[in-house]
Parts: C-alpha cells; structure tokens; sequence
C-alpha cells in the first residue's frame, strides 16, 4: 500500500488493531512471575522502560506547543500513541510489583518530579526554537520519533532474549506490535517531511548527528541510561543489532546516507555503563 500523505499514514494506523485488548489482560499469568528467575541486572533496565514510557505524555504536551504538534494528523496520532506508551508503562511497572519491587499508586508522579530542571529549561528552549523555524522542523521532530521507536524497539527484543522470562515474554511481544505500529508512522512522516524539503533534510540531519541521545537519558539521568544501554547492548551481538536495525534503516531515509550518528552515541554510552557500578543504580530507583 502506498502512504503518500500523512493522512494516509494517519488512516492506515487508526486502521490498525491495540496488541493490549481487555483479553489479553486479562489473560496475563502475574501469579507464575516469581516462579521463574529473572537476572537481578535487568531489574534497574526495566525501571528505566518503565519511566521512559510513563514521560510520554510531557514529550507530547512540549510537542504541542509547536508546528508538528498543531499538524491534525501528526496530533490525532500522538493521542492515541499516548496512551499506549502508559499502558506500556503501567504494565511494566506491575512486572516489577509481581517481581517484589512494590511501588505505591503514584509512582508516575514521581517519575515526573524527578526530571531535573535543566532537562525543563532545555526543553522549553528548543521548543521555542522550533516555533521560530517552523514547520520546517516537522522532519526533525518525526526522524527523532522514528529513531527513538527503533531503538525501544530492538532494547525490549533484547530484553526478552536476556531475561527469557515466560511471563514477561509476552507482554514484551505485544508492546513490540505496538510499538513497531508507531515506528511505522514517525517512519512513514519522516520521509513525507524530508522528501520535498532540502531545508528539512538538512536540518534533520544536522540535529541528528549533533543532538540525538538514547531517550531518555536526559530526563533520567545519564547513568541510568548508560547502564541500559551497556546491559541491552554491551557485547557484539548488541552493537550489530544497532548497526544493522538501526543505522542501516536510517541511510535509507533521504539525506541520512552515511550516518553514524547512532552507532557513535550507542557505543559512548556502552563505555561510559560498563563503569557503572549496578549498586548506584539500584540506589537511585
């Protein structure tokens, strides 16, 4: 199917089916969690997912304030897009209450308050920035969306390979579909964006190589994120997993030939996690 426009793309996925329905649910085993083992150095690794997906709705509030947040149909999408990433949140978190690791009912609220102020004056900044350029900006907001729904998506694929857990594997398989339904439409977007626009390309790509960080990090503390990244990434199958589902996918995008930028922030973060000691992570949970 051709998706020429972005209300193609935005029909197309309101066309596509929740991973999460009622009966899945309802169908979760969370009284077998604690009857398989699940390796302690992912503990620290699933809070991280847990808190990336619980902040999606102060990306989509800063994303509103621009030109790409007031597009009808990048917006209807971010709506429902929203409201999945809790969801993945929610039931991340209820995997860890199963697990042991209790957390009281407004958990989420913390998450929040715990960004730094630096992270909100940044932000602000950039979002005004992106209010001055305009619509412009549009490719740099999808491409960064897109990256960041690869990138997610290949950290749970490796979460479940290393953590083979039987109850989690299946929570993490439909978050997959999920996900991969909102890497298919920044993806689509993207290329819309930058197809017809040299000025769009060019700043995209400049933004990219210059600004993208693994998600997250930023907000939740760049040692956390160091140490998800090395955990999920760290040995050699992880580092071609970035390169080949990744950074290959991207130089297919028009004006992204060549890019190395992920493959360079990927690795910084490996070296910089494989020196966190896993008892300073665990002390700021």
């Amino acid at each position: 199917m051709t998706l020429k426009t972005k209300k193609d793309v935005l029909d197309w996925y309101e066309a596509q089916p929740s991973s999460l329905t009622p009966g899945f649910l309802s169908g979760i085993r969370w009284a077998e969690v604690r009857r398989h083992r699940f390796p302690k150095e992912l503990v620290p690794v699933l809070f991280y997912m847990r808190d990336v997906e619980s902040l999606t709705d102060m990306y989509y509030r800063e994303l509103r304030r621009t030109p790409t947040g007031r597009d009808p149909h990048i917006s209807k999408f971010m709506e429902r897009w929203g409201e999945e990433e809790l969801v993945h949140g929610q039931l991340l978190n209820r995997f860890l209450n199963e697990l042991g690791y209790e957390t009281d009912g407004a958990w989420q609220d913390s998450v929040r308050a715990s960004v730094g102020r630096f992270y909100k004056a940044h932000t602000y900044a950039i979002t005004t920035l992106t209010n001055l350029i305009g619509k412009q900006f549009a490719g740099t907001h999808m491409m960064f969306g897109a990256i960041n729904e690869l990138t997610t998506g290949q950290g749970y694929r490796r979460l479940m390979a290393k953590a083979d857990h039987p109850v989690l594997t299946p929570i993490l398989r439909a978050i997959l579909r999920e996900e991969s339904l909102h890497t298919h439409f920044y993806s689509r977007c993207a290329r819309i964006e930058l197809r017809d626009r040299p000025i769009s390309r060019k700043l995209a790509r400049f933004v990219i190589d210059h600004f993208w960080e693994p998600v997250g990090g930023s907000a939740l503390g760049q040692d956390r994120s160091n140490y998800t990244i090395a955990q999920l990434f760290g040995d050699d199958e992880g580092r071609r997993v970035i390169d080949s589902t990744v950074t290959q996918r991207l130089r297919n995008f028009p004006g992204f030939s060549g890019i190395t930028a992920i493959n360079t922030a990927a690795e910084n973060c490996i070296r910089a996690g494989q020196l966190v000691p896993s008892s300073a992570i665990y002390s700021a949970l």
